[in-house]
Order: structure tokens, then sequence, then C-alpha cells
């Protein structure tokens, strides 16, 4: 298991071995595209986080490239070539982290990105929860992080030129997720 140290400026990390909950959890993303914003979403998807007594975390995920969910049929299948992702030679998308801080309900996670078989270090930001029991019993807390890549950076290069002579798609992407993980 690869880990990170914690920087503890505020309050630790909830000590534990947590799991993904899935259902109530999101990962989404949004480019600028034309005269709009084009937004899609992952599923499927799969993470963890280990924290030791001793400061040590390990904050790992994976994406699998077949679950990403845009509106449009033809779009998405356009998203799994080669243009974009290339599914059929990278089917997942990982992150792990190498450095975690916290400092009261803020929240500094700074990793390794690989998207197409490329590997860049990205550092994400938001706000985390401390733990509570659900009305079931189960002990979770959340996660919302948010960072922007360059998606050529990952060797996502597909564009067009608009009427304008302007391309038709940004290369920033933002990455939001909400995750909720469990005990």
């Amino acid at each position: 298991m690869s880990t990170s140290t914690i920087l503890e400026t505020g309050s630790a990390l909830p000590v534990g071995t947590w799991k993904l909950d899935p259902v109530h959890s999101h990962i989404g993303f949004a480019v600028e595209y034309g005269v709009g914003t084009f937004r899609g979403s992952f599923a499927g998807v799969e993470a963890s986080l280990q924290v030791d007594d001793g400061g040590e975390v390990a904050l790992i995920g994976s994406a699998p490239v077949d679950g990403v969910r845009v509106q449009d049929e033809n779009l998405a299948a356009h998203l799994q070539s080669p243009d974009f992702f290339d599914a059929e030679r990278t089917p997942a998308i990982t992150f792990r982290s190498t450095e975690v801080e916290r400092d009261g309900d803020e929240v500094r996670v700074a990793g390794e990105l690989e998207i197409k078989g490329t590997t860049r270090q990205v550092d994400a930001r938001g706000k985390i929860t401390d733990p509570a029991e659900d009305g079931h019993g189960n002990v979770k807390f959340g996660l919302a992080l948010e960072t922007t890549i360059d998606r050529t950076e990952f060797g996502l290069n597909w564009n067009m030129d608009l009427p304008s002579g302007e391309p038709a798609l940004a290369g920033d992407v933002t990455i939001s997720t909400e995750l909720f993980f469990v005990r």
C-alpha cells in the first residue's frame, strides 16, 4: 500500500479503513464546449481510505472508462474511442494520494491521477465532515473535492474548430467529487 502522511493543521482524519458508499457518492466532470458547459459523470467508481493511528493515509480509487455517463449515446461512444479515453487499451482511470492535509473542515488531497496511460500530479481541495452514525447504525463521513486538469496533458487531444475559428472544446476539465465513506 502506498501511503502519504497527513499534515495536520487542524483536525485529524478519521482513523480506520473506509469503503466508498457508491449509492450516495458522485464523481462528475465539466468542460466548456461551444457556448456552454458540457457535463458528465462516472459510474462504477471504487475507492477506499485507510488512515492509521500514526498519521499514514492512503486514498485510492478507480473509475472504469466504460462507466463514463453523458446524455448522448453517440457522444458516449466517441468518449470510449482513442480520440478520448481509449477504453480498449486503457479501461480505467486511477488515483492514489501522495499527501493529505486537513484544517478543520477544509481538506487538500494531492496525488497521482492516471488517465489514458499518463500519470500526472493533481491537487484537489474541498470539505470534509466528521464521522457520524446514520439511521442504520453505519458510521459515515463525507469528502467533497474539486480539481481542474488540462485534458491534453493526458492525451485527450480531440477538438474541432467552430465557424469562429475557436476550438469547440476547452482544454481545462473540472473534476468534482462528493464521496461518502463508510466504516
